[in-house]
């Protein structure tokens, strides 16, 4: 029962509330917190809001994964993409070359807006300086193609460098990066746009008229073929820069 009292000058005081503590050593601390467990630990530093390092630690990746996920591997467009679904994109964004994270995707040439013309190929590509993607669609509906370390053009050899890969959708997403076997990356001239080579074949060849194209495995990528079938009829191109 609580009891009001009065000081000397008659002033009334409110009651007093006493609180008891146990007094141990500094020994006996560190004997009982070592005897805890981690999570009576990880409850204790609860209790006396404490932040450990680990909560940090769990935190910091929580954060990043929930910033990176949604939107790291989802690029600005130019235009909206008529051969590659949204999901396709991300799965490629994320195999490209780090010097192309961040940028735009910038349509320089298709079919549809362009022809069919190797050389009206060529002649987009002038005054680019960025790698570029190759997305092809054959008439069996397949999806598949390349990323070339640079812009194409006619060359007399090979050419391009090791961030070169062939990549397929069909039927599941596959990268086919360079092996190192050889340096057989790109090859173009009025004829024919070919990648990869060794062995006499081809990873990837379309002809001038970009309406046949071959696809058959090559030791400068290790890829099978990239369509369901070797020779196949192209439906549509679209090839992007990125800036």
């Amino acid at each position: 029962m609580s009891r009001l009292w009065y000081g000397k000058k008659g002033r009334k005081h409110q009651p007093v509330n006493h609180k008891y503590s146990l007094v141990v050593s500094v020994a006996e601390y560190h004997r009982r917190i070592d005897a805890l467990n981690s999570e009576e630990l990880r409850t204790l530093c609860r209790r006396l809001q404490i932040t450990t390092r680990e909560d940090i630690s769990s935190k910091q990746e929580t954060n990043i994964k929930t910033d990176l996920e949604p939107e790291a591997f989802r690029p600005n467009l130019s235009d909206p993409s008529e051969l590659l679904q949204p999901e396709q994109i991300e799965k490629l964004t994320k195999s490209l070359p780090p010097r192309t994270i961040g940028y735009p995707w910038t349509l320089v040439y298709s079919t549809a807006k362009h022809g069919m013309s190797l050389k009206t190929l060529y002649r987009t590509m002038v005054g680019l300086d960025t790698p570029v993607l190759l997305v092809i669609k054959d008439s069996d509906g397949q999806v598949f193609g390349a990323l070339a370390s640079e812009p194409f053009k006619v060359s007399d050899g090979f050419y391009g460098t090791g961030e070169t890969f062939m990549f397929t959708f069909c039927p599941d997403f596959e990268v086919f990066k360079w092996t190192g076997d050889n340096m057989f990356f790109i090859k173009g001239d009025m004829d024919s746009l070919a990648f990869g080579g060794g062995g006499g074949e081809f990873a990837l060849w379309l002809d001038g008229d970009l309406y046949h194209g071959r696809s058959h495995s090559c030791k400068t990528f290790g890829n099978h073929t990239l369509s369901k079938r070797e020779d196949f009829i192209i439906q549509d191109i679209e090839i992007w820069a990125f800036e």
